[in-house]
């Protein structure tokens, strides 16, 4: 277990494994980039602790941590396909989407789950440019779906 997943672990969160028979892969490296698939907010069993719309069904906190879990699992796909979280050098680009009731408008505050937790564990290297985005669905009926590139140290 590196040193990030330990923090992970001193938080509450653990990694879930890697999913067997996907079509997609959660991740794919270009050069130093890992573009990383859009992540739910399934727990590590793989169950929805929220369902529906942020604003309607979902509560804002709610919300946040949400998409907590999604950094959580955005990570667990960097892992598959990198080995180890050390070698992530900084978060570069996230986007993150909002299952949203129609007067909802605090995306941002939503994603800010993800953001809060990459700063967390990475300091300045976790910041990063963002864009939040309100929808009117998503898969499985979650709340949050959020997807980031990232950069890893050049061997």
């Amino acid at each position: 277990m590196d040193r990030i997943e330990k923090k992970l672990k001193e938080i509450g969160f653990n990694l879930p494994s890697p999913k067997e028979g996907r079509k997609i892969d959660s991740a794919k490296i270009v050069g130093n980039l890992i573009f990383v698939s859009g992540h739910g907010c399934s727990d590590e069993t793989g169950k929805h602790p929220y369902t529906g719309r942020v604003g309607a069904d979902v509560t804002l906190e709610q919300g946040y941590k949400c998409a907590q879990l999604c950094g959580v699992n955005a990570l667990a796909g960097v892992k598959e396909v990198i080995g180890n979280l050390e070698q992530i050098e900084e978060i570069v680009k996230v986007l993150g989407f909002v299952n949203s009731a129609l007067d909802f408008h605090q995306q941002p505050e939503v994603i800010n789950g993800f953001t809060d937790l990459m700063v967390e564990l990475f300091g300045e290297k976790g910041r990063h440019a963002r864009s939040a985005i309100g929808t009117s669905n998503l898969p499985h009926n979650q709340p949050v779906e959020v997807e980031m590139i990232v950069k890893i140290r050049e061997n």
